[in-house]
């Protein structure tokens, strides 16, 4: 790997950068990073500037290193903490002792190693095996004979059987994807210690596959009892394989770049789904699906039909225990304990709280990150005509683990329910 010099930016930051520090393939994927609204790049005088939005990570281009660090709601310290609990995954055991700044790798280093510990794992208790269909020339029948392959390339000959073959491998998809993420988790790092590790374990897997088939595959993966401890393995590969952007919980389809960036408000919106849905089991609640016949939609405009859909919609049970009330929450990764909420957001929970809850009680919840502990207060849209509904706005400490703020949730959530 050539020497890159590095580029720290911090969330929300900037940084100039000189004609010659970018090539035109840089100012190509970062242009393509830019139309996804993960950054913005602007010609200057005298060569780039460069400013990040509401996307942390680390992006590899020819000449330089690009690493932007969170500094807005989530601390380095603690943001594999939450990723690791809004994908469902184990973290991985350096998290606890390691900080984003102990390396230029950040948050890259992290993930590679969540995924490096996932695979030791595997190999401790043994690869996945499974029946792989083989089409090889032996001195001896076994399996089944290819008669085809026989009469037109054998001619007659017996000393050599084209036979197939079902024998138990680990040379499967289960296993190939993981091999091609712990190559793409060397390229991205620079720790000698970790790279050397993934190589060792890399070598142990079978052969890689190209990074688009394996994604391919792995969004194909269905999981059964056969194959559900590689779940945990396969998330963090999946995270790495996407590269320079993020679709589902992390990547936009469409963005080459060697890379691992996470765009924060998608992650923000997967913690507060899991969350508020954590919280509402204690109390009997559940979420429920907000689309579809049971979503908001706007017809008649130019166009196609436009929709309404709450991050999360919680079924609670009410006063009487015969009924279910519905509650739309929203995620938001904005200071809203610095500033009050925009009038665009209040016009929003109000919609949903229309669109979704009794006439006589309209309400919505709103669900954003801030430090210095939790916080709690209750916004009333009052009219001429009377109330138009409360807004109830949470704020989640994330400097706390995710557990500590399930269950502050939990003791909160039952006073947005009337």
């Amino acid at each position: 790997m050539p020497d890159r010099s590095e580029v720290r930016i911090g969330e929300y930051g900037s940084a100039l950068l000189r004609d010659s520090q970018l090539t035109p393939r840089d100012v190509n994927r970062l242009r393509a990073l830019q139309a996804h609204g993960r950054l913005s790049l602007e010609q200057t005088p005298t060569g780039w500037r460069l400013k990040a939005g509401a996307t942390v990570g680390l992006l590899v281009l020819d000449r330089i290193r690009l690493v932007m660090q969170p500094k807005f709601a989530i601390p380095g310290d603690r943001l594999m903490g939450w990723l690791a609990y809004a994908l469902g995954a184990p973290a991985p055991l350096p998290v606890t002792s390691r900080h984003w700044a102990t390396g230029p790798e950040g948050y890259a280093d992290l993930v590679a190693a969540a995924l490096l510990e996932q695979c030791q794992q595997l190999l401790r208790e043994g690869l996945r095996r499974d029946y792989v269909s083989r089409q090889n020339l032996e001195p001896v029948l076994r399996g089944r004979l290819d008669v085809a392959a026989q009469t037109t390339l054998r001619y007659g000959q017996l000393d050599k059987l084209h036979v197939r073959t079902f024998d138990r491998e680990t040379d499967i998809w289960d296993n190939r994807v993981l091999g091609t993420a712990l190559q793409v988790a060397c390229a991205l790092t620079t720790s000698p210690d970790l790279a050397r590790d993934l190589h060792t374990v890399a070598d142990a897997f079978p052969n890689a596959t190209p990074p688009e088939a394996a994604l391919r595959a792995l969004d194909r993966t269905r999981y059964t009892r056969l194959n559900a401890r590689y779940r945990a393995a396969h998330t963090w590969a999946r995270l790495l394989l996407r590269g320079g952007g993020v679709t589902d919980v992390l990547t936009d389809h469409g963005t080459a770049a060697d890379g691992l960036l996470l765009a924060m408000p998608a992650l923000w919106e997967a913690v507060v789904r899991r969350l508020v849905t954590d919280a509402a089991g204690d109390h009997g609640g559940h979420a429920v699906a907000g689309g579809g016949a049971a979503g908001i939609t706007v017809r008649g405009d130019l166009g196609i039909v436009s929709a309404f859909r709450p991050d999360v919609l919680l079924s609670l049970p009410d006063r009487d225990p015969t009924v279910r009330t519905l509650l739309p929450v929203d995620a938001k990764y904005k200071r809203y304990d610095h500033h009050g909420v925009s009038a665009a957001d209040v016009h929003q929970l109000l919609t949903y709280s229309a669109g979704y809850t009794p006439s006589d009680d309209r309400r919505a919840v709103i669900v954003h990150p801030r430090t210095g502990g939790h916080s709690y207060r209750v916004l009333q849209v009052d009219s001429p005509r009377g109330r138009l509904g409360d807004v109830h706005v949470l704020g989640i400490d994330t400097h706390t683990h995710p557990q500590q703020a399930t269950a502050w949730l939990g003791s909160v959530l039952p006073l947005t329910n009337g």
